[in-house]
Order: structure tokens, then sequence, then C-alpha cells
């Protein structure tokens, strides 16, 4: 267990008060006491720190006089201006340098955007080139992928509507290319533009979808005359016309006889099943017994019949 600290008071070697011996500093037994020299009164001698008693170890020195206020420092010297030339400033004011192309840093350029297409099947890609083009420059990435979209493009079911597009809207970069001055400058020279556009083997890719296109019409209308029934053909007004029968023809009836289906034949076709023996176009008229009489729609006024008689 540690001591506590004495209390605080006097020193604790300091001797009691009883046992405190003479002052060895005050004067002693038998000498007499000195007695204090009064101070000379204050002259304005110049030399008056030398002649004055050396009350203190060194002379007091006198006070120095405040010359400004608290917290006030004395005027700075002031410099005159900088009469230097600013090497920089000419060029801070200075319009910046227009940009130059992007693949070979020659001007005039213009900012444009070129675009290609690719259809394979189900899948699509859109490309695009933008930046800074020359005129070297813009007219060969316009050939390229121009050119590019012409066989690559029409490979999908949307590509054939996206292809054309795309191409009708390369058309604007493309005049704005050639509006362009020669390329000056640069720290390269600049691309190649190539063969136009309609020189190239792709062009005539482009040539054959655009030829099927024009022909699909025209092919799909004579598919459609070659695959007519001769026998059975609609007026222009919608309206069914059947052939009208006339006494000697030989015919075949696809149909049965509530919805006749009649088409001639040769009288010595294997196929031949009747013959018209006369029509109802008179009065009192009738047909033979075992004849089958035709509808009305094969009489030449639509009103009346014709006996068929069977040839087996």
């Amino acid at each position: 267990m540690a001591t506590p600290p004495p209390p605080h008071g006097p020193h604790p070697y300091a001797p009691p008060p009883s046992q405190a011996g003479p002052n060895p500093y005050g004067p002693q037994p038998g000498y007499p006491t000195p007695t204090p020299t009064p101070a000379p009164a204050p002259t304005s001698a110049p030399n008056q720190a030398a002649q004055a008693p050396h009350a203190y170890p060194y002379p007091q020195q006198p006070p120095v006089p405040q010359q400004y206020p608290p917290h006030q420092y004395p005027p700075q010297h002031q410099y005159p201006p900088h009469q230097h030339p600013d090497p920089y400033a000419q060029s801070y004011g200075a319009a910046a340098p227009a940009p130059g192309c992007m693949f070979c840093g020659a001007q005039p350029a213009v900012q444009a955007t070129v675009r290609g297409h690719q259809g394979i099947l189900y899948v699509m890609r859109f490309l695009s080139r933008s930046g800074m083009f020359c005129r070297s420059c813009g007219l060969a990435t316009y050939r390229e992928m121009s050119a590019k979209t012409l066989w690559q493009g029409w490979w999908s079911p949307l590509s054939v509507a996206i292809t054309p597009l795309t191409l009708l809207i390369n058309l604007g970069p493309r005049s704005r290319f050639r509006k362009l001055a020669p390329p000056m400058g640069g720290f390269r020279p600049p691309l190649d533009p190539g063969k136009p556009l309609t020189r190239r083997p792709e062009a005539m890719l482009f040539l054959v979808p655009m030829t099927l296109l024009a022909l699909l019409l025209p092919v799909l209308f004579i598919i459609g005359l070659l695959a007519d029934d001769p026998h059975d053909r609609s007026s222009t007004t919608g309206v069914e016309k059947a052939q009208t029968l006339v006494v000697g023809d030989c015919v075949h009836n696809d149909g049965d006889w509530h919805d006749q289906d009649l088409r001639t034949l040769d009288c010595g076709s294997a196929d031949a099943q009747f013959k018209v023996t006369r029509t109802g176009h008179s009065s009192g008229e009738q047909c033979a017994d075992g004849d089958y009489l035709a509808d009305t729609k094969y009489s030449s006024d639509g009103m009346t019949t014709s006996c068929l008689t069977p040839l087996r």
C-alpha cells in the first residue's frame, strides 16, 4: 500500500522558527551598521548614466518612446508597377486554332457522322464513326462504310428496309465533305478516298436486290395469271361469268348438281360426260328422259336452261 504524500505546508527540511539561525547576510555583531547614502538629485547632464551611483548591477536604460499607435505599422515602401511585358497575355486573348482532322490533323475539317449497317439472319449491327474529317479522310470513310453496307446489310428481314435508309443518311455527310477545300498541313498524309462508290464491286451486290425488288410485282402478276383457270374467270366487276353453252358442246361437271361447275371438252375425250342436245329458249320444248338440266348461268341470256344428255 502506497504512503500518501504529506500535506501541503512549509518545506519539510526547513528548521522550525525557534531553531532558525542568524541571517548570514545581515549585519554581523561587532561591526557598525552602514548608513545608506542618499541619492543625488537628477540632472540633465548627458553623462548622467555614468555618474549615477551603482544602485543596481547594470545601469538602467531610458525607456524607448512609442512612435506609432498600437496595432499599426509604418507605411511600407511603394514599388513601381511591374513594367516587364507578359509573354502569355497575347496568347490568352487570341482565338484557339480550329481542330484538324482526327486521322491526319489537316485543315479544313468538319464534324460529321458516317453510318453503316450489317444484317445476318436475326442479328443486326448499327455502325457509326463520328469526329472531325478533312475532305480526303471523310470521303474515304464514307466510301468504305457505304461499300461494306451494300453487301453486308441485306441478310436479315428488317435489314432490307434499314440498309436503304442508312445509305440515304450517308449522303448528308458526303455533301459536306465535297464542299471542303483540299486538306493542308497535318501530322501525316490523309487517307486515300479510292474509287467512287459506283465503280466498286460492292455496288453490283446492291443492284441484285434492287433488281429483284423491281421485278417482284410483275412476276407475282404473271404467276397469278398462269394459275388462273381459263374456264372460270371473273369480270372487272368481280361477278363470276360462266361460259355460254351451245348445242353440240361436250362438258364435264367438276361439282355437284346443286353447285354445277361445267367445263367444255372435246367430245372424243374420255373426261367428257354430257353433250348439249338442245336449249330451253323455245316455250314448251322439253328435254328427253334421262337428260340433265344445265344451270341458267350457262345460257346466253342467263334465264334459260340447256339439256345435257349423258354420253355413257
